[in-house]
């Protein structure tokens, strides 16, 4: 009966247009929520089969998703560890419990956006509960193969253990002119001194002296353009040497006063195709860059007096952490108050083929349910994602002027199938006062 499919989408149109209300409700409610994604009620009609003298009413439904491809706007803060996705993708978090289990069974969730902070272990959280998840890096920064479509290789984020931090000299510069004048034959065969600084393991300065010989030509003679190199280690006990170096000097209109040939021994040994002498300090294996044969940027013989100009090597003493910075990329560094910076995770920003097909859950997070797909994890900056920003969180994507019109729509619509069921009412009394 027509009469009774009238009632039947009336009731329908009641209970679509609450939906609808409560979507807007929780949309109007985290308006100020940083990371929220707004929701949206989308109806779509039923249709019965339709008789030609006889129209039946098939209703209405309605299906709710939360918008999760949509952006909100990133704003600065003042803290590093504020962290935003500045574009597509998700970055992953988990939940107290997952921090202490494997990977195969900790719950992987993934979160726009997250005020992270230390808590009382070392560990990044946000103030619901989500901890940070990344790849932790070696030494020198480097993950190594990690797998991307599963979560085996992520750890909870714990900065605790970097509080303090050094790092050994593994690589130094030197850029020295010696003078031509002392290969000559009026040379007096003096040395000259050059003590460099370097660092041990422990974040100890040490040094090594490298003696610079002049070989003096003969009398009468043209002057030989040699000199013998020896390197010692002051930060062994007792100072050994450890390398030698002899050293030819070029003396032609296009390389003149470069390196033209370069022996080493003592336990050094020398590349002439990158200009590298490696040697072994108290620390372990280093480098020294003296330069290339023909090119000026590292030993050079030239008529001019003994002069250190470019003399520089890696590493860092001990030093006290400040700060944990997340760059573009997503690598997570701890800055510590000598200057060093050190790359302690990677974090992987998430992507799905259908992002509104995640399943919500608390504090802005999603997981991955049979309508979202499995997920990839990018490096930041790369592929369908977006970059990561530090100090930055993403707003609400709620707006209030859509939501306050939907508002008002929703609130009609809603008075309107009431007036539908009282009017079924009244016609329906009508039926039965015929009985009286």
């Amino acid at each position: 009966m027509s009469i009774s499919s009238s009632l039947n989408a009336g009731v329908m149109g009641l209970n679509v247009n609450s939906a609808r209300l409560a979507t807007i409700s929780n949309n109007v409610a985290n308006a100020s929520t940083y990371g929220y994604k707004r929701a949206e009620a989308s109806f779509s009609s039923m249709v019965l089969q339709q008789r030609r003298n006889a129209y039946a009413a098939g209703g209405v439904r309605v299906d709710t998703q939360k918008l999760v491809d949509e952006r909100g706007a990133l704003i600065s803060t003042g803290s590093s560890m504020d962290i935003a996705v500045a574009g597509q993708g998700l970055i992953p978090v988990t939940d107290t419990a997952g921090v202490s289990q494997g990977a195969d069974e900790r719950p992987l969730m993934f979160t726009p956006t997250g005020a992270f902070a230390t808590d009382q272990n070392g560990f990044l959280r946000t103030p619901g509960g989500l901890f940070l998840l990344g790849w932790p890096a070696d030494a020198n920064g480097d993950i190594g193969g990690v797998s991307r479509r599963t979560g085996t290789d992520l750890q909870a984020v714990n900065v605790g253990v970097n509080q303090f931090s050094a790092e050994a000299t593994t690589e130094i510069t030197m850029g020295v002119n010696l003078p031509a004048l002392a290969t000559e034959d009026t040379g007096t065969g003096d040395p000259y001194i050059l003590p460099i600084e370097y660092y041990d393991n422990l974040g100890k300065i040490q040094s090594i002296t490298a003696t610079f010989t002049p070989v003096p030509a003969a009398p009468g003679a043209a002057a030989t353009n040699q000199w013998t190199v020896d390197i010692v280690d002051d930060g062994a006990v007792p100072p050994v040497s450890i390398g030698t170096l002899n050293l030819t000097f070029a003396d032609t209109p296009t390389a003149g006063g470069t390196i033209l040939t370069a022996a080493a021994g003592g336990g050094a040994s020398y590349d002439d195709t990158t200009g590298l002498l490696s040697l072994n300090l108290s620390s372990g294996p280093a480098t020294i860059d003296i330069g290339r044969p023909g090119e000026s940027d590292g030993i050079t013989q030239l008529s001019a007096n003994f002069a250190p100009f470019n003399i520089s090597k890696n590493g860092a003493p001990i030093g006290d952490l400040q700060a944990i910075e997340i760059d573009p990329q997503g690598l997570l560094e701890a800055v510590y108050d000598t200057g060093f910076r050190r790359v302690l995770y990677q974090i992987p920003v998430a992507m799905v083929p259908n992002l509104n097909g995640l399943s919500p859950t608390d504090d802005q997070a999603y997981r991955i349910s049979q309508e979202s797909g499995d997920f990839y994890l990018w490096d930041a900056g790369e592929g369908p994602v977006g970059e990561t920003a530090g100090y930055a969180l993403m707003e609400s994507t709620t707006d209030i002027g859509t939501e306050m019109t939907d508002l008002i729509r929703t609130q009609r619509a809603y008075a309107s199938n009431a007036k539908i069921i009282q009017t079924v009412d009244e016609m329906l009394q009508e039926t039965t006062n015929l009985i009286r």
